[in-house]
């Protein structure tokens, strides 16, 4: 069952032009034309410059701000894995699993959303099970496999990566999942892991469930309160939804910072291009 999309919070939640025909100019000296035109051109990249490196600092910012709560995070998921690695949990071969493919609502960020729509659909073909639910944090996600696996999309969140995630909104979406209809032992969180200040890999993060944990071998050996137990799992769950969402916002930060600074390099390249034909136009109009 395909169910709205729902919002976390509310800071969270192309016209295509007529072709212009080529100008024309009534005046008789081509030097003078080409100069006016060249002129022109270059009033424009300049322009256009100046944008760019505006939007370079404001990337440059945001990425920053980005890392260092992704670093925190990385502590935290790091943290949470241990949990599951020291109790020795293994899900049975007919465990029921969930994936939860952590995007975002922004564009203009390259192969970064395909990155992890790809990895899942690539992953539900290797897993082979007869039901495998999806879950979708971001509508970017959500469009690409909503063409490829609509029956599977059960749930998904909007308003993601406007601002850097926090543990309350990773909270709320584990709260919504764990308390919707959807069945799962297990679950698959499918985020771009961040690399470097190049690069970004889709890569999964597992969390299991209460009935899962409580009968690993590493829980058997103790004696667990019940409510400990659920509380634990609840927990875990919705850092790993933390820890997937802070660095997956961080890959998607620096992307864009990647793409300015290619948008950049390109303009400046064009803007020299222009004066040199600028100065071959003046030149040749001076030995006139």
């Amino acid at each position: 069952m395909l169910r709205a999309a729902t919002t976390i919070r509310p800071a969270l939640k192309t016209s295509v032009q007529p072709a212009m025909a080529a100008r024309t100019f009534s005046s008789t000296s081509p030097a003078a034309e080409t100069l006016r035109e060249i002129e022109q051109r270059l009033k424009s990249v300049k322009n256009i410059e100046k944008i760019t490196k505006s939007m370079k600092m404001i990337a440059s910012t945001k990425l920053t701000k980005a890392q260092r709560a992704m670093n925190t995070a990385i502590q935290y998921g790091k943290t949470n894995s241990e949990i599951f690695d020291q109790s020795q949990v293994q899900a049975p071969e007919n465990a029921k699993s969930l994936w939860i493919v952590v995007s975002s609502d922004s564009g203009l960020c390259g192969g970064i959303h395909s990155s992890v729509s790809k990895y899942t659909k690539r992953g539900i073909i290797e897993e082979g099970s007869e039901e495998h639910p999806i879950v979708i944090l971001g509508d970017r996600a959500r469009n690409q496999l909503q063409r490829s696996n609509p029956s599977d999309v059960k749930l998904s969140f909007n308003q993601i990566g406007k601002q850097i995630p926090t543990f309350t909104d990773a909270a709320a979406i584990a709260d919504t999942i764990l308390t919707s209809d959807i069945e799962f032992d297990q679950v698959n969180l499918v985020y771009n892991q961040y690399t470097s200040q190049i690069g970004y890999d889709a890569n999964t993060i597992k969390a299991y469930t209460e009935k899962i944990l409580s009968q690993s071998q590493g829980f058997k050996s103790y004696e667990q309160e019940e409510e400990a137990t659920k509380d634990l799992a609840q927990f875990s769950f919705a850092n790993a939804i933390y820890a997937a969402l802070v660095e997956g916002h961080a890959s998607e930060i620096n992307a864009r910072e990647m793409i300015n600074n290619l948008n950049l390099k390109y303009n400046r390249g064009r803007q020299a291009q222009i004066t040199n034909e600028l100065i071959e136009v003046i030149t040749g109009a001076s030995s006139l």
